[in-house]
């Protein structure tokens, strides 16, 4: 099409949304007979008739709401390429999205590790659940878990995670000798209630099985939809939970959570890591990447039984 006939369709998808020709007029800076003489040249040039003149008002024909609908589309797509195109030259810094527990209790904490090697980088850290739209929406690198970094164009497997009953140190103080399987589950539970669209977490009659005693379901314990928040009840005295290690490396380290018997039972998916490509075009993109790769398989590694 002509250059006259691109300037058409924007006064026409304008008039469209906007019911008004002095409104379109407004918002592309022309005048109302510019934009009238551009509706007739786009009429002409279609040979349909797509605005009905009724005295100082107009009405879209029914051929125009057909027409007009598909060129919205074109001009929505239009405003998103603006909006890739000017992310990708942002060179201001780096987004990381991850799940918010991921955000708590993970890579919320190792962030400063990068931060002491690259401190002129900057990073700006999501926590949210729902998956953003790599290449649209204003994220570089998103952790996400299982089947949902699969509508992700460009994405690897970080690590494995597994979970291990933790409690803190008071509740077994109480206790002589060693704490087994069968004295955890007399104890306060604390149950993750992960979102339907997730794999099943491993839970309490899981952790029972694997270790050969018996578990009575529908006994009394809290329930939390963030691991986040049901470690924090366990760091609070408030019942044992089967924890992520990747998550309670450092409560083990500094005490507040002890794990009185290393029984540990993996995930049943991976924890992955995705980007949008132009991310790595960015400063300190492709080093992030792999900042974040490394970190997941030492994490790995670590969180798997010894």
């Amino acid at each position: 099409m002509t250059v006259i006939a691109l300037r058409a369709l924007q006064a026409f998808e304008a008039v469209g949304r906007l019911g008004s020709v002095t409104a379109a007029a407004v918002e592309l800076g022309v005048s109302p007979g510019a934009v009238s003489q551009h509706l007739r040249k786009l009429e002409a040039h279609l040979s349909v008739s797509l605005i009905e003149r009724r005295g100082r008002r107009i009405a879209m024909t029914a051929l125009g709401h057909l027409y007009h609908a598909e060129i919205a589309k074109g001009f929505l797509q239009f405003e998103a390429a603006g909006r890739v195109l000017a992310r990708a030259r942002n060179t201001g810094g780096l987004t990381l999205s991850a799940l918010s527990s991921v955000v708590n209790k993970w890579i919320g904490r190792r962030i400063f590790d990068w931060q002491a090697v690259h401190p002129d980088a900057q990073i700006r850290i999501l926590g949210q659940d729902a998956e953003p739209r790599l290449g649209i929406d204003e994220v570089d690198f998103r952790i996400t878990y299982g089947l949902r970094g699969s509508p992700h164009p460009h994405s690897t497997a970080l690590f494995r995670d597994w979970v291990v009953p933790a409690c803190a140190p008071a509740l077994i103080a109480e206790h002589a000798g060693p704490v087994g399987p069968a004295e955890i589950l007399r104890h306060p539970l604390l149950h993750i209630a992960w979102e339907q669209h997730f794999s099943t977490f491993p839970h309490w009659r899981d952790f029972a099985h694997a270790a050969g005693v018996a578990f009575a379901e529908g006994g009394p314990g809290l329930s939390f939809t963030l691991s986040s928040s049901a470690i924090d009840a366990a760091v609070n005295k408030r019942g044992f939970v089967l924890a992520q290690m990747s998550m309670i490396t450092d409560e083990l380290a500094a005490g507040t959570l002890v794990l009185p018997f290393d029984l540990r039972l993996p995930l049943p998916e991976s924890y992955f890591l995705a980007w949008d490509r132009s991310a790595l075009d960015k400063p300190h993109g492709q080093a992030f990447h792999g900042w974040l790769t490394a970190l997941g398989r030492r994490q790995g590694l670590a969180s798997a039984p010894q």
